[in-house]
């Protein structure tokens, strides 16, 4: 991440938000400041992410991440700092189709978590799967089918693990090979992700 994010507040809140100038993320997701919803907590912050692969010139996924920070602690959270997050990516129509997307998509967040070392608690959310056909004088592809996420959990300081683990899911979700692995040819952007579908 380039730039450093402030934040006025108590001090926990001050450094949950600097910790995510150190997240460590793939090249091809670029982070950017999101004005924070002000009715949420006493304290908020928010950042967009977006996945740009080598060579493509729009966005594969995208989403936002807001921190929502309570000192006196929120009982439905157990804690503080809550994190909400959202994203959506166009899917490639097969796996559109399958049922078991939902369940495989939700995967993606829970294991990002893990592997990254975030501690959470209380994670929630929806998996939300669309399908769109323009009729007449649109542009663009005549069906397009979206996949949608959003999620909330409380989580610790260590706020630059959790946009990781967002931004993990991103990836995912976007269909990049893992970091580390070149494709030799190019390929159908979603069919990493198809491989993931082990039915």
């Amino acid at each position: 991440m380039t730039g450093s994010m402030t934040a006025a507040g108590p001090a926990a809140f001050r450094r949950a938000v600097t910790r995510l100038d150190v997240a460590r993320l793939r090249s091809e997701i670029e982070i950017g400041p999101l004005p924070a919803p002000a009715r949420l907590a006493p304290y908020s912050h928010a950042v967009s992410a977006a996945v740009y692969p080598p060579g493509a010139a729009e966005e594969t996924a995208s989403g936002r991440l807001v921190l929502l920070f309570d000192p006196d602690g929120v009982p439905a959270w157990g804690g503080e700092l809550r994190i909400v997050a959202f994203a959506t990516c166009e899917l490639d129509p097969e796996i559109a189709q399958d049922p078991l997307l939902p369940e495989v998509a939700w995967s993606w967040l829970t294991e990002s978590l893990e592997a990254s070392g975030a501690g959470y608690a209380a994670l929630g959310g929806t998996v939300t799967a669309t399908s769109s056909t323009r009729f007449g004088d649109i542009a663009g592809p005549q069906r397009a089918d979206d996949l949608e996420m959003r999620a909330s959990w409380t989580a610790d300081e260590q706020t630059d693990l959790h946009l990781q683990a967002f931004a993990g899911f991103l990836a995912a979700a976007a269909g990049l090979p893992p970091e580390g692995v070149t494709l030799l040819q190019r390929a159908d952007p979603f069919a990493a992700r198809s491989d993931r579908y082990d039915h």
